[in-house]
């Protein structure tokens, strides 16, 4: 009753010309997508090289791994409202975006993100440029698909507290939507249904691409991209030193697996023993997937549940001992990659500002100005309130 009251209020405030309008999906793919098929195929020049080719951990020329593309314009753009629109919520109070914001590199700025009526997740919201490549999902890896990572959040109660029939009901009362849901799935018997909305969820976030930061001109040939004190950083990162290329390697900057790190939790926290859960392995206590890089200056705090607040902090971890935070008592089987490498504060330092140039927002997506469902697009958590559409909107 108070989701509806809100929709009632809020389209009575709407400007009348904006309630009148109707919304068409693009029929266009976003930048750095091919059109062909019907559908939206990814362009990148990474897919020139072969990944056998190049087999040095943090080579500047591998290959990218299987990723997902071929969705429609259709698709991707329907995704892009649901994504922003806080009628996926119980009480239309955040949107995936709420999490996920894009000028935080789609997390939120979080040690621990905050869900509905306030509450405090466990973890931190993971970055999603590049999801389009990653095997599995969620820090503790316990999702093998796009479709099957939205349902969590979506159902979660200290997250948008939806419930199936709840958030149906409110899709098919809305005046836009299954009109949008039939633009996009125009084959299908049900086009307005749980299955296509995360598959929407599932196309919009594939079209988060970056792949075109100064490190990725500098790797595809134009060395001047980087200046010396990056390059520097760069070199100390690839070396057998600091090994920080074996887990997060080149091009995506993560290996895709899950390590034990022994990265300590928040000041009176219990330990978090992650993917032990999720394949019920004790080898696996206090395991994280291993993030990817990319954008990683824009997405502190740092760890699963945001322990660093710096880059800095983060990168001085790994050089503190092999083990250093394990808690007394935890056996803990930490990676065989983590060790000592005693680096000096200014082969840290170097690390940092090599990092910075992984950064490229290049692709950022348009938010809309207005949403399908007649709510402000919500695009931050601040105080788990809206904030209104921005002014640079592409509606």
């Amino acid at each position: 009753m108070k989701f509806l009251l809100r929709l009632l209020i809020l389209s009575i405030v709407m400007p009348v010309e904006a309630a009148g309008q109707e919304f068409v999906l693009k029929d266009s793919c976003p930048p750095s997508f091919e059109l062909r098929d019907s559908g939206c195929y990814l362009v990148s020049r990474y897919q020139f090289y072969d990944s056998l080719q190049n087999r040095g951990v943090g080579g500047t020329q591998t290959g990218l791994p299987e990723y997902r593309d071929g969705f429609s314009p259709q698709q991707i753009d329907l995704g892009r409202y649901l994504f922003f629109d806080p009628i996926l919520s119980r009480d239309g109070s955040l949107s995936c975006a709420s999490c996920h914001q894009p000028d935080k590199g789609f997390s939120d700025g979080q040690a621990r993100s905050i869900g509905i009526d306030g509450q405090v997740t466990r973890r931190g919201a993971p970055s999603l440029w590049n999801v389009a490549f990653l095997k599995r999902l969620f820090w503790d890896a316990r999702a093998d698909s796009l479709e099957e990572q939205a349902l969590g959040p979506l159902f979660a109660p200290d997250e948008m507290a939806n419930t199936p029939l709840q958030l149906m009901q409110a899709m098919e009362s809305s005046e836009h939507y299954p009109a949008l849901f039939a633009q996009a799935y125009p084959q299908t018997a049900e086009p307005l249904s749980l299955e296509n909305l995360t598959h929407a969820l599932a196309a919009f976030q594939s079209s988060l691409v970056s792949l075109n930061s100064r490190y990725d001109r500098y790797a595809l040939g134009h060395h001047q991209a980087l200046s010396e004190e990056e390059i520097a950083g760069m070199n100390v990162y690839r070396s057998f030193v600091a090994r920080c290329a074996e887990c997060h390697t080149p091009p995506l900057f993560t290996n895709q697996q899950v390590a034990v790190i022994g990265s300590p939790e928040p000041e009176g926290l219990p330990l978090d023993v992650g993917a032990e859960k999720t394949f019920n392995a004790a080898k696996l206590k206090g395991g994280f997937k291993v993030p990817s890089l990319r954008n990683i200056v824009r997405t502190a705090p740092y760890m699963h549940s945001g322990r660093f607040d710096s880059l800095r902090e983060a990168v001085e971890f790994y050089t503190k001992g092999r083990g250093h935070a394990v808690p007394d008592g935890v056996q803990m089987q930490i990676h065989w990659h983590i060790w000592e490498p005693q680096l000096t504060e200014q082969e840290i330092d170097d690390i940092v500002t090599f990092l910075d140039a992984l950064t490229d927002e290049s692709l950022m997506p348009s938010i809309p100005g207005r949403l399908p469902s007649g709510l402000a697009a919500v695009h931050d958590n601040s105080n788990n309130k809206h904030n209104p559409p921005r002014e640079h909107s592409d509606e």
